[in-house]
């Protein structure tokens, strides 16, 4: 029986399981938006949002936490220009970017979309893990627009009228 035990297994041990929410909550800082399955997606937001909730204190110690918790600072390198740039590192982007846009916010720093699509080797949900209140948001289905229909038969008729009538 698994009474009062929390998280998913995923199929990992458990050394897996936390090497892979680093990894995802590291990708999920520097790009903003990754794309995984939704149990993956699942497991790794409130580790992402426990992060983002140390992030907005900024005090050196909660930089240390944050270390510790993602395992080490990992880099962040771009190829511009026919070479490798480094752009800063996973917690100082976390630090000095991603908090401010949060500190009024007391909490929900990330989205799951579901995706239609499913992945072609073992048919594995997908999901987008997104933090919320990036500008520019990829993958994001517009809410379809509803069909106005008048209340009553009276309203029918006046709008009829109105519309014969001009």
């Amino acid at each position: 029986m698994r009474h009062r035990v929390a998280g998913r297994k995923l199929s990992r041990t458990r050394e897996h399981r936390l090497a892979l929410r680093r990894n995802l909550v590291a990708s999920l800082i520097e790009h903003e938006t990754i794309a995984t399955t939704i149990q993956k997606a699942k497991e790794v937001k409130p580790f992402a949002e426990r992060l983002i909730s140390l992030a907005r204190k900024g005090t050196l110690q909660a930089r240390r936490r944050a270390i510790a918790l993602l395992g080490g600072d990992r880099r962040i390198v771009v190829f511009e220009d026919d070479q490798w740039v480094e752009k800063g590192t996973v917690v100082g982007k976390l630090f000095s970017e991603i908090s401010p846009r949060y500190l009024d916010r007391p909490g929900g720093y990330t989205r799951i979309i579901k995706l239609p699509k499913r992945r072609l080797g073992d048919n594995g949900q997908l999901a987008l893990l997104q933090l919320v209140g990036k500008d520019q948001i990829r993958g994001r289905i517009k809410p379809k627009k509803k069909a106005t229909k008048p209340k009553t038969q009276a309203q029918d008729k006046a709008s009829k009228q109105v519309s014969e009538g001009a």
